[in-house]
């Protein structure tokens, strides 16, 4: 059965199953079924998302790889012959045949049956084209006739159809091997074949597979732990406020934010940092938000004029005061290098803290605050670390590209170090905890690539996990696997602060999608539209 995947609304989370675990399952589907069914199967599915596509199309081709990828065309070129008998087929096929897998070979010997044109040359002129070049191979194309074919696919504004993966994006990472772009110049669909494939969802991977659909092909998907969830946003979020009569602004958490650098300090002014991320805060629900600005001077406001309901307090002595210990803290927006003076405190006495920008620097050139910061789940704090790429190749000591060619490792290698929560922004952001399986963002876009909205962010984060209780979660992470899944050892410190960052990610990236098309969007935009945490 087909299924349109439209991550921003979907209801609840799915697995993605790399290429190991993907061929675990094809394998295991394989040994169960008869000779050839499943390739039958897939060409089927291809074939019918094909005619729904381009029901009118005038000439189809199909770009045919040499192992079962191009198998799945040439059964699905076989069928549609049929199927569309008014439609021009071209079929361009490259392979050994005395190397087939025995799939392949009998999907080589229908689609000559059938009675096909084939040709080694794209046709100047196609309503549709089908990628059937290469699948889970995980390779780049090098020079030779499939990477034509593929730049050919990359270039045509006709729609084209990538049968499992588009050709030359990395199953696991969303790396794109091409030597060409990524981005297709004309509508792009995905048919994800078995499985779901984490990397059609981050990195270069949601540009190169557009629109995605699965077909399980009738096989279940659940023999392994995925590799990692798509986010998704609660499927029972619970009352919401106005559901609620007995709570208080007490009910719904402290909030202290602490960062905005003053211009004094050394000529670089970031006050509006702080202020995007304690209003963000505000708006999303906590009950207080207090804002203490670095390096303040004789110019730093105690007040914002549009927001007066945000308290100011010295930025110091609410880092070593009572506050810190109660609050739940945002760190590190516009910080600058002030932050390094409120930065052991907090990393010693908050309970809940929330790192982001200058914060994150500062550690990366502190080995002994790195170390402070991986002790305090040991404690029973918690600490959700917001970076960029670049952040995250600082603290990981590496460059952005080793971050973006691995997205999903990254994350969780820095959950792991820092026995934090982790969300790796960025296309497809990754959200990852310490020892869970990671999930992978589908909202947002490039409206979001502008300034100030990261802080926004912090803030949101800062703020739903400001609000959250034990007792007070959604149930709307997945059951743990027999072998341990999603949250199957999570604290309630820990799954709270999980949730947060989910929550926070998805609504933040999902504003950026309901913007009306064609307007800029500017940080502060995103604040008229959150919401608070249920209940």
């Amino acid at each position: 059965m087909l299924l349109r995947l439209d991550p921003g609304s979907c209801r609840s989370k799915l697995p993605l199953h790399g290429s190991a675990a993907s061929r675990a399952i094809e394998q295991a589907a394989l040994a169960h079924l008869p000779p050839h069914q499943l390739m039958q199967r897939a060409a089927g599915s291809i074939a019918a998302l094909a005619r729904a596509l381009q029901p009118h199309a005038r000439h189809v081709w199909l770009a045919c790889g040499p192992g079962n990828n191009g198998g799945d065309g040439l059964l699905a070129a076989a069928l549609l012959r049929t199927q569309l008998p008014q439609t021009r087929l071209t079929v361009s096929w490259q392979g050994n045949e005395s190397r087939l897998p025995d799939d392949a070979r009998y999907a080589l010997q229908q689609a000559r049956a059938a009675g096909l044109e084939f040709s080694d040359r794209p046709p100047e002129d196609f309503d549709l084209g089908i990628d059937a070049l290469l699948g889970l191979g995980g390779r780049g194309l090098g020079p030779g006739p499939l990477a034509d074919w593929m730049q050919a696919l990359q270039q045509t504004r006709a729609t084209v159809l990538c049968v499992d993966l588009p050709s030359g994006l990395a199953c696991d990472s969303g790396a794109w091997l091409n030597p060409f772009e990524a981005r297709p110049a004309g509508p792009r669909h995905t048919l994800s074949l078995l499985t779901l494939k984490p990397g059609l969802f981050t990195a270069d991977g949601r540009d190169a597979a557009g629109q995605v659909w699965l077909d399980r092909l009738g096989v279940a998907a659940d023999q392994l732990p995925p590799d990692a969830w798509l986010n998704a946003p609660d499927a029972d979020p619970g009352p919401t406020r106005q559901q609620r009569h007995g709570a208080h602004k007490g009910s719904h958490g402290d909030l202290l934010v602490l960062g905005g650098q003053d211009v004094s300090v050394d000529g670089n002014g970031m006050s509006g940092a702080a202020l995007l991320a304690a209003r963000a805060g505000l708006q999303a629900g906590a009950g207080r938000v207090y804002l203490g600005l670095l390096g303040a001077g004789p110019a730093t406001p105690a007040l914002d004029l549009l927001w007066p309901e945000l308290m100011f307090r010295p930025a110091q002595a609410s880092a070593e005061g009572e506050l810190t210990r109660q609050a739940t803290t945002v760190c590190g927006c516009g910080g600058g290098q002030s932050v390094r003076a409120v930065l052991p405190a907090l990393l010693e006495h908050s309970p809940r803290l929330v790192l982001d920008a200058d914060a994150l620097n500062a550690l990366a050139q502190q080995a002994d605050w790195r170390a402070q910061l991986s002790r305090r789940l040991a404690r029973g704090q918690h600490s959700i670390l917001t970076p960029h790429p670049l952040e995250a190749a600082r603290l990981l000591g590496c460059d952005s590209a080793q971050i973006q060619s691995d997205r999903l490792q990254a994350a969780r290698e820095l959950a792991q170090q820092f026995q934090s929560v982790v969300v790796l922004k960025g296309s497809g952001s990754v959200i990852a905890a310490p020892g869970q399986i990671p999930l992978i963002n589908t909202t947002g876009n490039a409206l979001l690539a502008t300034a100030g909205t990261g802080d926004v962010l912090a803030g949101m984060v800062g703020a739903y996990w400001a609000q959250t209780r034990p007792g007070r979660m959604p149930a709307a992470m997945p059951q743990p696997s027999p072998d341990g899944g999603l949250n199957g050892s999570l604290s309630d410190g820990l799954e709270m602060a999980l949730q947060a960052a989910c929550r926070a990610v998805h609504q933040h990236g999902a504003l950026a999608d309901r913007w009306p098309s064609g307007r800029g969007l500017r940080a502060g935009d995103l604040l008229a539209g959150l919401i608070p945490w249920p209940g």
